[in-house]
Protein backbone atom coordinates (compact mmCIF):
# COMPACT_ATOMS: atom_id res chain seq x y z
CA UNK A 1 0.00 0.00 0.00
CA UNK A 2 1.22 3.52 -0.81
CA UNK A 3 2.36 5.71 2.11
CA UNK A 4 -0.35 7.91 3.66
CA UNK A 5 -1.01 11.29 2.08
CA UNK A 6 -1.82 14.23 4.36
CA UNK A 7 -4.00 16.87 2.68
CA UNK A 8 -5.55 18.60 5.69
CA UNK A 9 -3.09 21.44 6.21
CA UNK A 10 -5.92 23.97 6.38
CA UNK A 11 -6.82 22.37 9.73
CA UNK A 12 -3.30 21.71 11.04
CA UNK A 13 -0.06 21.66 9.10
CA UNK A 14 1.84 18.37 8.97
CA UNK A 15 4.64 17.50 8.96
CA UNK A 16 6.45 20.27 10.81
CA UNK A 17 10.06 21.27 10.20
CA UNK A 18 12.38 19.07 12.22
CA UNK A 19 13.50 22.08 14.23
CA UNK A 20 9.96 22.45 15.63
CA UNK A 21 9.99 18.96 17.15
CA UNK A 22 13.48 19.51 18.53
CA UNK A 23 12.60 22.88 20.09
CA UNK A 24 9.62 21.43 21.97
CA UNK A 25 11.71 18.49 23.17
CA UNK A 26 14.60 20.70 24.26
CA UNK A 27 12.34 22.97 26.27
CA UNK A 28 10.55 20.06 27.95
CA UNK A 29 13.75 18.15 28.68
CA UNK A 30 16.27 20.91 29.36
CA UNK A 31 14.25 23.89 30.66
CA UNK A 32 10.82 22.88 31.90
CA UNK A 33 10.16 25.97 34.02
CA UNK A 34 7.34 28.51 33.68
CA UNK A 35 7.97 31.85 32.04
CA UNK A 36 7.51 34.99 34.13
CA UNK A 37 7.34 33.04 37.36
CA UNK A 38 10.87 32.99 38.75
CA UNK A 39 14.33 34.57 38.79
CA UNK A 40 16.35 31.34 38.75
CA UNK A 41 18.27 30.32 35.65
CA UNK A 42 15.75 27.96 34.07
CA UNK A 43 12.88 30.39 34.60
CA UNK A 44 14.93 33.07 32.86
CA UNK A 45 15.58 30.63 30.01
CA UNK A 46 11.81 30.11 29.71
CA UNK A 47 11.38 33.91 29.58
CA UNK A 48 13.88 33.97 26.74
CA UNK A 49 11.91 31.32 24.81
CA UNK A 50 8.76 33.43 24.99
CA UNK A 51 10.61 36.62 24.12
CA UNK A 52 12.24 35.06 21.04
CA UNK A 53 8.87 33.79 19.78
CA UNK A 54 7.38 37.26 20.17
CA UNK A 55 10.28 38.91 18.35
CA UNK A 56 10.17 36.40 15.49
CA UNK A 57 6.45 37.01 14.95
CA UNK A 58 6.96 40.78 15.12
CA UNK A 59 9.54 40.48 12.36
CA UNK A 60 7.22 38.34 10.25
CA UNK A 61 4.28 40.76 10.51
CA UNK A 62 6.33 44.01 10.54
CA UNK A 63 5.32 44.88 14.10
CA UNK A 64 7.57 47.55 15.59
CA UNK A 65 6.97 46.70 19.26
CA UNK A 66 6.95 42.95 19.92
CA UNK A 67 5.09 43.52 23.22
CA UNK A 68 2.03 44.37 21.11
CA UNK A 69 1.79 40.66 20.22
CA UNK A 70 -0.03 38.81 22.99
CA UNK A 71 -0.13 35.03 23.12
CA UNK A 72 -3.31 32.96 23.21
CA UNK A 73 -4.18 29.29 22.74
CA UNK A 74 -5.35 29.70 19.13
CA UNK A 75 -6.94 32.08 16.63
CA UNK A 76 -10.38 31.45 18.15
CA UNK A 77 -9.28 32.82 21.53
CA UNK A 78 -7.59 35.75 19.79
CA UNK A 79 -10.78 36.59 17.89
CA UNK A 80 -12.90 36.31 21.04
CA UNK A 81 -10.49 38.60 22.88
CA UNK A 82 -10.62 41.21 20.14
CA UNK A 83 -14.35 41.06 19.41
CA UNK A 84 -15.66 40.83 22.97
CA UNK A 85 -13.07 43.31 24.14
CA UNK A 86 -13.94 45.93 21.53
CA UNK A 87 -17.74 45.88 21.19
CA UNK A 88 -20.45 47.08 23.56
CA UNK A 89 -24.13 48.08 23.61
CA UNK A 90 -25.17 50.25 20.69
CA UNK A 91 -22.09 49.40 18.63
CA UNK A 92 -22.25 48.19 15.03
CA UNK A 93 -19.82 45.77 13.39
CA UNK A 94 -19.25 45.04 9.71
CA UNK A 95 -18.07 41.59 8.63
CA UNK A 96 -18.52 39.26 5.65
CA UNK A 97 -20.52 36.20 4.67
CA UNK A 98 -17.33 34.10 4.51
CA UNK A 99 -16.38 34.16 8.18
CA UNK A 100 -15.52 31.21 10.40
CA UNK A 101 -17.69 30.35 13.41
CA UNK A 102 -14.93 31.75 15.61
CA UNK A 103 -16.14 35.15 14.41
CA UNK A 104 -19.80 34.52 13.66
CA UNK A 105 -20.77 32.73 16.88
CA UNK A 106 -18.98 35.37 18.91
CA UNK A 107 -20.89 38.11 17.13
CA UNK A 108 -24.24 36.36 17.57
CA UNK A 109 -23.63 36.16 21.33
CA UNK A 110 -22.89 39.88 21.45
CA UNK A 111 -25.93 40.59 19.30
CA UNK A 112 -28.22 38.86 21.80
CA UNK A 113 -26.44 39.76 25.04
CA UNK A 114 -25.13 43.30 24.38
CA UNK A 115 -27.35 44.53 21.59
CA UNK A 116 -24.48 44.79 19.11
CA UNK A 117 -25.73 45.31 15.54
CA UNK A 118 -24.11 43.00 12.96
CA UNK A 119 -23.90 43.44 9.19
CA UNK A 120 -22.50 40.54 7.15
CA UNK A 121 -21.63 41.89 3.72
CA UNK A 122 -22.45 39.27 1.05
CA UNK A 123 -19.59 37.77 -0.92
CA UNK A 124 -19.82 36.40 -4.44
CA UNK A 125 -20.40 32.72 -5.14
CA UNK A 126 -16.63 32.15 -5.43
CA UNK A 127 -16.08 33.73 -2.01
CA UNK A 128 -14.67 37.01 -3.34
CA UNK A 129 -15.63 40.33 -1.77
CA UNK A 130 -16.28 43.76 -3.26
CA UNK A 131 -14.71 46.28 -0.84
CA UNK A 132 -17.21 48.88 -2.02
CA UNK A 133 -20.07 46.87 -0.55
CA UNK A 134 -18.26 46.78 2.76
CA UNK A 135 -17.80 50.55 2.70
CA UNK A 136 -21.50 51.02 2.00
CA UNK A 137 -22.32 49.00 5.14
CA UNK A 138 -20.47 51.39 7.47
CA UNK A 139 -22.66 53.40 9.87
CA UNK A 140 -21.89 56.19 12.34
CA UNK A 141 -22.09 53.54 15.08
CA UNK A 142 -19.63 51.14 13.38
CA UNK A 143 -16.86 50.34 15.84
CA UNK A 144 -15.14 47.37 14.19
CA UNK A 145 -14.60 45.78 10.76
CA UNK A 146 -13.79 42.06 10.70
CA UNK A 147 -12.59 40.10 7.69
CA UNK A 148 -10.79 36.81 7.23
CA UNK A 149 -7.65 37.10 5.14
CA UNK A 150 -8.50 33.92 3.24
CA UNK A 151 -11.49 31.61 3.45
CA UNK A 152 -10.98 28.24 5.09
CA UNK A 153 -13.65 26.83 2.72
CA UNK A 154 -12.73 28.17 -0.71
CA UNK A 155 -9.26 29.57 -0.07
CA UNK A 156 -10.39 32.92 -1.51
CA UNK A 157 -7.97 35.71 -0.61
CA UNK A 158 -9.79 38.81 0.59
CA UNK A 159 -8.78 42.37 -0.47
CA UNK A 160 -7.36 43.22 2.95
CA UNK A 161 -5.21 46.09 1.71
CA UNK A 162 -8.23 47.85 0.15
CA UNK A 163 -10.35 47.14 3.23
CA UNK A 164 -7.56 48.47 5.43
CA UNK A 165 -7.55 51.72 3.47
CA UNK A 166 -11.32 52.03 3.95
CA UNK A 167 -11.08 51.33 7.67
CA UNK A 168 -8.24 53.84 8.04
CA UNK A 169 -10.19 56.50 6.17
CA UNK A 170 -13.20 56.07 8.45
CA UNK A 171 -11.04 55.65 11.58
CA UNK A 172 -12.57 52.25 12.35
CA UNK A 173 -10.35 49.47 13.75
CA UNK A 174 -9.78 46.54 11.36
CA UNK A 175 -9.57 43.01 12.75
CA UNK A 176 -8.09 40.45 10.35
CA UNK A 177 -8.45 36.70 10.87
CA UNK A 178 -5.16 35.35 9.53
CA UNK A 179 -5.73 31.71 10.50
CA UNK A 180 -5.25 30.56 6.88
CA UNK A 181 -2.60 33.07 5.82
CA UNK A 182 -0.06 33.70 8.59
CA UNK A 183 3.19 32.21 7.34
CA UNK A 184 1.77 31.69 3.84
CA UNK A 185 1.01 35.21 2.59
CA UNK A 186 3.07 38.31 3.28
CA UNK A 187 1.41 40.34 6.06
CA UNK A 188 2.48 43.89 6.90
CA UNK A 189 0.27 45.35 9.61
CA UNK A 190 1.49 48.88 8.94
CA UNK A 191 1.16 48.97 5.16
CA UNK A 192 -2.21 47.20 5.22
CA UNK A 193 -3.61 49.28 8.11
CA UNK A 194 -4.35 46.19 10.21
CA UNK A 195 -5.18 47.23 13.76
CA UNK A 196 -5.81 43.75 15.19
CA UNK A 197 -4.35 40.57 13.69
CA UNK A 198 -5.53 37.20 14.99
CA UNK A 199 -3.39 34.18 14.12
CA UNK A 200 -2.89 30.58 15.09
CA UNK A 201 0.42 28.78 15.42
CA UNK A 202 -0.46 25.30 14.20
CA UNK A 203 -1.29 25.99 10.55
CA UNK A 204 0.85 28.06 8.19
CA UNK A 205 3.21 29.10 10.98
CA UNK A 206 4.19 25.41 11.27
CA UNK A 207 4.10 25.37 15.07
CA UNK A 208 2.34 23.13 17.61
CA UNK A 209 -1.34 23.17 18.46
CA UNK A 210 -2.33 25.26 21.47
CA UNK A 211 -0.45 28.32 20.24
CA UNK A 212 -1.69 31.56 18.74
CA UNK A 213 -1.78 35.27 19.29
CA UNK A 214 -3.24 38.68 18.67
CA UNK A 215 -1.42 41.78 17.46
CA UNK A 216 -2.94 44.92 18.99
CA UNK A 217 -2.09 48.35 17.57
CA UNK A 218 -0.90 50.94 20.08
CA UNK A 219 -3.84 53.03 21.24
CA UNK A 220 -6.33 50.17 20.99
CA UNK A 221 -7.17 48.59 24.34
CA UNK A 222 -9.67 45.72 24.25
CA UNK A 223 -11.04 44.56 27.58
CA UNK A 224 -9.17 41.41 28.71
CA UNK A 225 -10.96 38.16 28.05
CA UNK A 226 -9.68 36.73 31.34
CA UNK A 227 -7.96 37.91 34.51
CA UNK A 228 -5.45 36.24 36.79
CA UNK A 229 -1.80 35.87 37.63
CA UNK A 230 0.75 37.49 35.37
CA UNK A 231 3.91 36.96 37.41
CA UNK A 232 4.36 40.73 37.77
CA UNK A 233 2.63 43.58 39.63
CA UNK A 234 0.95 40.99 41.83
CA UNK A 235 -0.12 43.60 44.43
CA UNK A 236 -2.60 45.06 41.95
CA UNK A 237 -6.20 43.90 42.41
CA UNK A 238 -6.88 44.43 38.73
CA UNK A 239 -5.07 43.31 35.59
CA UNK A 240 -2.01 45.45 34.88
CA UNK A 241 -2.34 47.87 31.96
CA UNK A 242 1.02 47.00 30.46
CA UNK A 243 1.35 44.70 27.45
CA UNK A 244 1.62 41.83 27.02
CA UNK A 245 0.76 41.08 30.69
CA UNK A 246 -2.70 42.69 30.43
CA UNK A 247 -3.85 39.85 28.17
CA UNK A 248 -1.68 36.92 29.27
CA UNK A 249 -3.20 35.80 32.58
CA UNK A 250 -2.12 32.34 33.63
CA UNK A 251 0.82 30.13 32.71
CA UNK A 252 1.83 30.34 29.06
CA UNK A 253 2.30 27.30 26.83
CA UNK A 254 6.06 27.74 26.75
CA UNK A 255 6.68 24.35 25.15
CA UNK A 256 4.31 25.27 22.34
CA UNK A 257 5.88 28.70 21.94
CA UNK A 258 9.33 27.11 21.68
CA UNK A 259 8.01 25.11 18.74
CA UNK A 260 6.25 28.15 17.31
CA UNK A 261 9.43 30.18 17.34
CA UNK A 262 11.18 27.38 15.46
CA UNK A 263 8.36 27.29 12.90
CA UNK A 264 8.50 31.07 12.36
CA UNK A 265 12.29 30.99 12.09
CA UNK A 266 11.95 28.34 9.38
CA UNK A 267 9.51 30.59 7.50
CA UNK A 268 11.80 33.62 7.82
CA UNK A 269 14.75 31.58 6.55
CA UNK A 270 12.84 30.07 3.63
CA UNK A 271 11.08 33.35 2.84
CA UNK A 272 7.32 33.86 2.68
CA UNK A 273 7.63 34.58 -1.05
CA UNK A 274 9.17 31.18 -1.69
CA UNK A 275 6.56 29.44 0.47
CA UNK A 276 3.76 31.26 -1.35
CA UNK A 277 5.24 30.39 -4.75
CA UNK A 278 5.39 26.72 -3.77
CA UNK A 279 1.79 26.80 -2.62
CA UNK A 280 0.64 28.52 -5.81
CA UNK A 281 2.45 25.90 -7.89
CA UNK A 282 0.79 23.02 -6.01
CA UNK A 283 -2.61 24.72 -6.10
CA UNK A 284 -2.36 25.32 -9.84
CA UNK A 285 -1.47 21.68 -10.43
CA UNK A 286 -4.26 20.42 -8.16
CA UNK A 287 -6.84 22.61 -9.88
CA UNK A 288 -5.68 21.46 -13.31
CA UNK A 289 -5.87 17.80 -12.32
CA UNK A 290 -9.20 18.01 -10.50
CA UNK A 291 -10.85 20.08 -13.23
CA UNK A 292 -9.85 17.34 -15.66
CA UNK A 293 -11.89 14.71 -13.80
CA UNK A 294 -15.46 14.37 -15.04
CA UNK A 295 -17.93 14.50 -12.15
CA UNK A 296 -15.88 16.82 -9.91
CA UNK A 297 -17.30 20.25 -9.01
CA UNK A 298 -14.81 22.75 -7.57
CA UNK A 299 -15.89 25.79 -5.56
CA UNK A 300 -14.07 29.07 -5.14
CA UNK A 301 -11.96 31.19 -7.50
CA UNK A 302 -10.26 28.23 -9.20
CA UNK A 303 -7.30 30.55 -9.66
CA UNK A 304 -4.06 29.93 -7.71
CA UNK A 305 -3.27 33.64 -7.70
CA UNK A 306 -6.55 34.44 -5.93
CA UNK A 307 -6.57 31.71 -3.32
CA UNK A 308 -4.41 29.95 -0.78
CA UNK A 309 -3.88 26.19 -0.97
CA UNK A 310 -7.45 25.36 0.03
CA UNK A 311 -9.71 23.63 -2.51
CA UNK A 312 -13.28 22.54 -1.82
CA UNK A 313 -15.05 20.17 -4.18
CA UNK A 314 -17.80 17.58 -4.49
CA UNK A 315 -18.39 14.47 -6.55
CA UNK A 316 -21.73 14.38 -8.31
CA UNK A 317 -22.74 10.86 -7.24
CA UNK A 318 -21.07 10.49 -3.82
CA UNK A 319 -21.50 12.51 -0.63
CA UNK A 320 -18.52 14.24 1.01
CA UNK A 321 -18.56 12.00 4.10
CA UNK A 322 -18.37 8.85 2.00
CA UNK A 323 -15.62 10.33 -0.15
CA UNK A 324 -13.58 11.21 2.92
CA UNK A 325 -14.10 7.76 4.42
CA UNK A 326 -13.06 5.90 1.28
CA UNK A 327 -10.03 8.13 0.73
CA UNK A 328 -8.80 7.42 4.25
CA UNK A 329 -9.71 3.75 4.63
CA UNK A 330 -8.82 2.54 1.16
CA UNK A 331 -6.11 4.94 0.08
CA UNK A 332 -4.60 6.51 3.21
CA UNK A 333 -5.47 10.00 1.95
CA UNK A 334 -6.48 12.46 4.67
CA UNK A 335 -8.89 15.29 3.76
CA UNK A 336 -11.55 17.27 5.62
CA UNK A 337 -15.26 16.92 4.89
CA UNK A 338 -18.40 18.74 6.04
CA UNK A 339 -19.01 22.41 6.79
CA UNK A 340 -15.54 23.20 8.17
CA UNK A 341 -16.98 25.31 11.02
CA UNK A 342 -18.04 27.93 8.46
CA UNK A 343 -21.76 27.56 7.61
CA UNK A 344 -21.98 31.18 6.42
CA UNK A 345 -19.36 30.46 3.77
CA UNK A 346 -21.15 27.30 2.67
CA UNK A 347 -24.43 29.20 2.39
CA UNK A 348 -22.60 31.74 0.22
CA UNK A 349 -21.25 29.13 -2.21
CA UNK A 350 -24.42 27.02 -2.18
CA UNK A 351 -23.21 23.96 -0.27
CA UNK A 352 -24.82 24.46 3.15
CA UNK A 353 -26.98 21.33 2.91
CA UNK A 354 -24.25 19.06 1.61
CA UNK A 355 -20.90 20.45 2.67
CA UNK A 356 -17.76 19.73 0.67
CA UNK A 357 -14.58 17.72 0.54
CA UNK A 358 -11.69 20.05 1.36
CA UNK A 359 -8.07 19.66 0.36
CA UNK A 360 -5.56 21.73 2.32
CA UNK A 361 -2.18 21.88 0.59
CA UNK A 362 0.98 22.66 2.52
CA UNK A 363 4.63 23.47 1.89
CA UNK A 364 5.66 19.84 2.24
CA UNK A 365 3.09 18.34 -0.12
CA UNK A 366 4.12 17.11 -3.57
CA UNK A 367 2.61 16.65 -7.00
CA UNK A 368 2.65 12.94 -6.31
CA UNK A 369 0.26 13.52 -3.40
CA UNK A 370 -2.16 15.22 -5.78
CA UNK A 371 -1.79 12.44 -8.32
CA UNK A 372 -2.70 9.89 -5.61
CA UNK A 373 -5.81 11.91 -4.77
CA UNK A 374 -6.85 12.16 -8.42
CA UNK A 375 -6.43 8.44 -9.00
CA UNK A 376 -8.48 7.63 -5.92
CA UNK A 377 -11.25 10.05 -6.94
CA UNK A 378 -11.45 8.50 -10.39
CA UNK A 379 -11.88 5.08 -8.76
CA UNK A 380 -14.65 6.39 -6.48
CA UNK A 381 -16.48 7.97 -9.43
CA UNK A 382 -16.16 4.80 -11.51
CA UNK A 383 -17.48 2.68 -8.64
CA UNK A 384 -20.41 5.05 -8.02
CA UNK A 385 -21.38 4.91 -11.69
CA UNK A 386 -21.19 1.13 -11.70
CA UNK A 387 -18.76 1.14 -14.58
Amino acid sequence: MAPPVYLDNAATSYPKPEAVYQAVYDYMRLVGASAGRGSYQRALEADEVVYRARVALARLFNVRDAARIVFTANATESLNLAIKGMLGPGNHVVTTSMEHNAVWRCLKVLESERGVAVTAVPSAADGSLDPGLLEEAIRPSTRLIIVNHASNVTGTIMPVREIGEIAYRYDIPLLVDAAQTAGVLAIDVEEEHIDLLAFTGHKGLLGPTGTGGLYILEGINPRPLKEGGTGSESRLERQPDTLPERYEAGTLNVAGLAGLEAGVKFILQEGVERIRAREEELTAYALEVLLGIEGVTIYGPRDPARQVGVISFNLEDTGPEEVGYVLDEMCGIMVRVGLHCAPLAHRTIGTLERGTVRVGLGYFNTREDIDCLAEALRDIITEARGC
